[in-house]
């Protein structure tokens, strides 16, 4: 394991904050009436379940509908009002752990309670946070199959892991045309490591991998644990943070929308600040070997939320006079079943891209 390597098992993960204190709580199990926990949460009290984990899904249920009973009388900000009162609510709604496992019967085994919390075995978190838990110790036990890698990932708590492929395909297609040198490439955001095991595949000799987020670069060193490779270098930071050289490749897949507000976790993968691409325009150009290539894929799925969005890569090559454009990729995503009308119909319009820069 590299010196850069072994420092990610001082990263500390995030992980739901988990209760240590006490607290007054109502006690509820399945023969006490529902509506009096959710008239206790609507007095901003706690409720610990107490008897199985159906009671809570119950509890959590009930509280939904009495929240949302007169939706349809409701304007748009009185709705997003009630949403945000769902979320606080839903999270006084209580399960005990003790010795890593949840105290209530026919809950179910969450492996992430022992390896998220070996500092303690006993605690308390919210029913959603458990849910969250459990929804991704499932992908993680099952594994994803990844087109063109030919291989599984178990991605690691809070880190973004790809459920559609087209990015991927797109990918794949660039490095398989790729005839730049080889020898070195960055992945910058590295999240679940599969743009890395990609290049892996196609004959890179060394990788370095960068994230902000712990769980991404906890999640990919397991992977190279497991698989006994040494070729990828993990940073830990912002872009090209604790790196001091410059690059055959340049790898981003940055996330795809604008960020509406302040975003916590996971969902700072899924949506970029206002000055995340001029900020990497501006640093990537110093990183960049003569003849290096920059491979950034994106998508035109915020020009579908707004139509008044500015594409941030295509407005860095009009506006600077830093890169300039090699190729440009594309490729429809392919519908899916049981979504909205309106997210059907993006899905119909919208279209990945893969852009191919080079320095000017």
């Amino acid at each position: 394991m590299s010196k850069e390597n072994s420092r990610v098992n001082s990263l500390r993960p995030f992980r739901p904050k988990p209760i240590t204190h006490e607290l007054e709580v109502l006690e509820y199990a399945a023969h006490i009436p529902v509506e009096e926990a959710v008239t206790a949460l609507l007095e901003n009290h706690f409720v610990l379940i107490v008897d199985s984990y159906a009671s809570g899904l119950s509890v959590i249920e009930a509280l939904k509908k009495r929240i949302s009973r007169s939706r349809k009388e409701q304007t748009f900000t009185e709705q997003r009002s009630n949403r945000n009162l769902f979320r606080k609510l839903s999270h006084q709604i209580l399960l005990e752990v003790s010795n890593h496992q949840l105290q209530v019967r026919k809950a179910p085994k969450i492996g992430w309670l022992k390896e998220l919390y070996p500092d303690t075995a006993d605690f308390f978190l919210s029913l959603p946070e458990i849910q969250g838990l459990n929804s991704s110790w499932q992908w993680h036990e099952k594994g994803i199959e990844i087109p063109f890698l030919n291989e599984r990932i178990h991605p690691f708590y809070g880190t973004y892991f790809p459920t559609r492929f087209e990015h991927i395909e797109l990918f794949d297609r660039f490095l398989t045309n790729y005839t730049g040198v080889k020898q070195q490439a960055i992945d910058i955001g590295i999240g679940s490591g599969v743009l890395s095991y990609l290049m892996l595949k196609h004959g890179f000799g060394e990788i370095i991998g960068t994230d902000s987020n712990p769980n991404a670069l906890i999640g990919v060193q397991k992977h190279l644990i497991n698989t006994n490779s040494e070729s990828i270098s993990l940073r830990s930071g912002d872009l090209f943070t604790n790196v001091n050289r410059q690059f055959n490749l340049i790898v981003f897949n940055p996330p795809w929308v604008p960020m509406p507000g302040k975003a916590k976790g996971i969902d700072a993968a899924m949506y970029y600040e206002k000055d995340l691409f001029p900020r990497f325009f501006e640093k990537a150009v110093n990183y960049l070997k003569p003849g290096g290539q920059i491979a950034l894929i994106f998508s035109n799925l915020a020009e579908l939320i707004d139509e008044k969005h500015i594409h941030p890569i295509a407005h860095e090559l009009k506006t600077n006079n830093r890169f300039r454009k090699i190729d440009l990729l594309k490729m429809k995503v392919k519908p899916q079943s049981e979504k909205t009308k309106r997210t059907a119909l993006m899905r119909e319009q919208e279209v990945v891209e893969l852009w191919v820069l080079g320095a000017k």
